[in-house]
């Protein structure tokens, strides 16, 4: 069976991964030729992320990431893995109103860009949404630690729960995310010590990124692992597999070079007609007759 044709995974086939501790592999992808990459790669899951805040529309922070930008990026990650199973964050303020707008919100994503999962931040203060959310039908990924649409809250992207108080609350919500029927939990940049406690102490898998070697798998930015990232300060627990972004300005230094010295394009990369029919064409238009 080719990765192409493969089955998708599904909550349940996660799960069994993680009972036969078979790492579970996610990238975070915001197109379709991406998410065709990862697909081909293998990955079991792809997240669309509302980090496309931040990698792909150039803002700060992923505060001002809308239901309509995630939903444009998911479909389009949909239509490049058809065969992968696909999560999508629901953004700032989707998810903090009534019970009712939660249901809404979550219902359009799911429908619309033929998601197989939401992913929502924070703990208990969002487990009335998640229990609402999971009697609808709606498979969800709960996450912790550094979560991106509070970090003004945190005051910068920083490692969460070094402190006894911060660390017994991240494990009590991961636990009460569990509680509340949440299938699988993200920890982002935390102890690597308290990424494996918590994932001893839980039934169901977690997805580290930046919390240790001991979750049940892990996840990076497709840019990140590729290397085309162009911040200046890269996460410790990012990992650059390539170096794509340099080959990239490399190529596009060349191909303005080229073109500003008049070599591209050469004979090789035109079309050609035949020269009487030029000849014709420039007899007609030096005597003014119609084209």
């Amino acid at each position: 069976m080719t990765e192409l044709s493969r089955t998708k995974h599904t909550t349940l086939s996660l799960q069994a991964m993680r009972e036969r501790k078979e790492s579970i592999v996610m990238v975070t992808a915001y197109d379709a030729t991406q998410a065709a990459h990862a697909e081909a790669a293998g990955v079991d899951v792809i997240l669309v992320g509302d980090s496309l805040g931040m990698v792909v529309l150039g803002y700060d922070t992923t505060i001002p990431v809308t239901i309509n930008d995630m939903l444009h990026h998911a479909k389009a990650v949909r239509r490049g893995a058809k065969n992968t199973m696909v999560l999508v964050d629901m953004p700032f303020a989707s998810y903090h109103q009534s019970v009712a707008d939660t249901v809404r919100n979550a219902s359009k994503i799911m429908q619309e860009a033929y998601a197989d999962g939401l992913k929502l931040e924070g703990g208990s203060e969002i487990l009335p949404h998640v229990q609402a959310l999971v009697q609808a039908g709606i498979p969800i990924c709960g996450h912790l630690g550094l979560t991106p649409q509070s970090v003004l809250q945190f005051g910068g992207f920083r490692v969460q729960a070094k402190e006894m108080d911060a660390a017994q609350k991240l494990l009590d919500d991961a636990l009460q995310l569990q509680q509340a029927g949440a299938f699988m939990v993200v920890l982002e940049c935390i102890p690597s010590a308290l990424g494996a406690l918590v994932t001893e102490s839980l039934d169901i898998p977690t997805i580290g990124i930046g919390a240790g070697e001991n979750c049940s798998g892990q996840v990076l930015v497709y840019h990140d692992v590729l290397g085309l990232g162009m911040h200046h300060r890269r996460p410790k627990f990012v990992k650059k597999y390539a170096t794509l972004g340099d080959s990239a300005i490399s190529a596009l230094t060349k191909y303005k070079d080229e073109v500003k010295r008049r070599e591209f394009p050469n004979p090789d990369y035109r079309y050609d007609i035949a020269a009487d029919a030029i000849s014709k064409l420039s007899n007609r238009a030096g005597k003014g007759e119609n084209l």
